[in-house]
C-alpha cells in the first residue's frame, strides 16, 4: 500500500486520461478487474458458489432516490479540483493583476493632480509658479514672483505698506541664498559668520506708485552695489507682472555689526572679496531724497504714541526688532483722518540704534503740507521712534497723496525705462 502512494505521488496520471478511465471503465468490470484492495477478482463460477456481481458496486436507491455512501472526506477529494503539474508558464506572474495595479495607480495619481491644479490659469504665474526665484542678469541679480494674498490688503484692498517692505527683504535674503553666500547668520557670509557680523540697515528709501491690490502678481528685483568704503548699497524694484508697470522703487545702505558687542565695525577685505564681484553699477531710484531729516520732541510733535512694545514675534534672528516693524510703529503716530483721506507714496528711514525685546517705544509725527507741491494736495509727515527715555531709533519722512489723486499723479515707468 505504501509502495503504491509513493508510486502514484510521482507518477500521476494526467487530468484527461483519468477522466477517461473513469468515464469507460467502473471498478469491477472486465475479466481482471481490481477490487477496492487492489486484487484481481476471481472469474465466476457456474457452480452453486455464491457469484459476484459485476453491480455489487452499483448506487442504491431509497424511493427511487439515488444516494451515496462515500464519506464526505472521500467526496471531498473527488470534488477537489484536479492537480495541474508545473510547467515554466504556469509560474510566470499573474500579468493581468499588475496591470490592474498598475492602472489603479496612475488613475490616483491623475486623481491627486487634478485636485491640486498647480497649473497657473493666468500668464502672470508662468514664469515662477512656485515663488522661488531664480537669478538674472548674468547671475548678478536676483527675481521672483509673490501673489499678493487676502490676508495682505487691507480696508482699501490693497497690498499694505508693510507686506511690501516684506518682499523687499524677501528678496534680498533669498538672493544671498542663491548666490551660494549665506551662512549660518541673517544674510551673513561665511566670512562674516567667521567674525560674528552681521547687517544692519542705515537708511532706506521707498517710492510706492501703485499698490497692488488682491490676487495681483508682483514681480520683484533686487542687487546689490557698493557704498562708500564699508557699506553696502541695495536695490529693488517691483513690478506688475501682468503689465510690466513699475509700482515700487526702493533703495537701501547697509553696514556691518559685531553681534557680540553691538557695535559698527568696517568691511573686512575678506568680506569684501566675496561680496565684491556680485557689485552692480545700477540704480533704482533717480531723485533720491537727500534732505535732512529734522528731530521732533514733544514741542514740535503734534500727534504722539505711547506704550509701544515689541512681541516676540517682531524680533528677527539676530534677536533684535525686524526692520518692517518700525514702519509699523511709525504710521502709529500719523493722523486716522491723515491715512483715511490719503496714500502713503513716499518714505525715507534713518535707522539711529536698534530696538531690543524688552524696550517701550514712542511715535512722534508732525503734519504738514508738501512745499513743492499745490497747496491742498500733498501732506508730508515728520516722525521720530524714540525709547522712553529718550534716545532714537528711528527717523523718518513720509510723503501722501489723495487717494483719489494717486491713480492720475504718475505715469507708470516700465522695467526696461530703469537707469542703469
Amino acid at each position: 500500500m505504501v509502495a503504491s502512494i509513493s508510486a502514484s505521488a510521482f507518477f500521476q496520471p494526467s487530468p484527461s486520461s483519468s477522466a477517461s478511465v473513469k468515464a469507460s471503465r467502473t471498478i469491477g468490470e472486465g475479466p481482471d478487474s481490481l477490487d477496492m484492495r487492489g486484487i484481481v477478482a476471481k472469474r465466476a463460477v457456474s457452480s452453486g458458489s455464491m457469484q459476484v456481481k459485476t453491480n455489487a458496486h452499483t448506487v442504491p436507491k431509497v424511493n427511487g432516490t439515488k444516494i451515496s455512501l462515500k464519506p464526505e472526506t472521500q467526496k471531498a477529494e473527488d470534488d477537489a479540483p484536479s492537480y495541474v503539474p508545473r510547467t515554466f508558464y504556469n509560474q510566470l506572474p499573474d500579468w493581468s493583476m499588475l496591470l490592474a495595479a498598475i492602472t489603479t495607480i496612475f488613475l490616483a495619481a491623475e486623481k491627486q493632480w487634478t485636485l491640486l491644479d498647480w497649473k497657473p490659469r493666468r500668464p502672470d504665474m508662468l514664469a515662477d509658479a512656485f515663488g522661488l526665484g531664480k537669478i538674472v542678469q548674468d547671475g548678478l541679480a536676483f527675481r521672483q514672483n509673490f501673489s499678493i494674498r487676502s490676508y495682505e490688503i487691507g480696508v482699501d484692498r490693497t497690498a499694505s505698506i508693510e507686506t511690501l517692505m516684506n518682499h523687499l527683504q524677501e528678496t534680498a535674503l533669498n538672493h544671498v541664498k542663491a548666490a551660494g553666500l549665506m551662512d549660518d547668520g541673517f544674510g551673513s557670509t561665511p566670512e562674516m559668520s567667521k567674525r560674528n557680523l552681521i547687517w544692519v540697515v542705515t537708511k532706506m528709501q521707498v517710492f510706492v506708485e501703485k499698490y497692488p491690490s488682491w490676487g495681483d502678481v508682483v514681480q520683484v528685483e533686487t542687487w546689490v552695489g557698493s557704498s562708500g568704503k564699508n557699506g553696502m548699497r541695495r536695490d529693488w524694484y517691483v513690478v506688475d507682472y501682468q503689465s510690466g508697470k513699475i509700482v515700487v522703487r526702493a533703495t537701501s545702505t547697509w553696514v556691518m555689526m559685531n553681534k557680540n558687542t553691538r557695535k559698527l565695525t568696517k568691511m573686512p577685505d575678506e568680506v569684501r572679496a566675496e561680496i565684491g564681484p556680485y557689485f552692480m553699477d545700477r540704480i533704482a531710484l533717480v531723485d533720491e531724497d537727500n534732505r535732512k531729516l529734522p528731530k521732533l520732541n514733544d514741542d514740535t510733535a503734534q500727534y504722539s504714541k505711547k506704550g509701544l512694545a515689541p512681541r516676540w514675534g517682531d524680533l528677527d534672528v539676530n534677536q533684535h526688532v525686524n526692520n518692517v516693524k518700525y514702519i509699523g510703529w511709525i504710521l502709529e503716530g500719523v493722523p486716522t483722518s491723515l491715512v483715511e483721506s490719503h496714500e502713503l507714496t513716499g518714505m525715507t528711514l534713518e535707522y539711529r540704534r536698534e530696538c531690543g525685546r524688552d524696550n517701550v517705544l514712542q511715535s512722534l509725527a508732525s503734519v504738514s503740507e508738501c512745499t513743492d507741491e499745490p497747496p491742498g494736495s500733498d501732506m508730508e509727515c515728520v516722525h521720530l521712534l524714540r525709547l522712553e527715555g529718550g534716545d532714537e531709533i528711528v527717523r523718518a519722512r513720509t510723503k501722501w497723496q489723495p487717494k483719489h489723486a494717486h491713480a492720475h499723479a504718475h505715469g507708470h515707468t516700465h522695467a526696461h525705462e530703469l537707469v542703469h
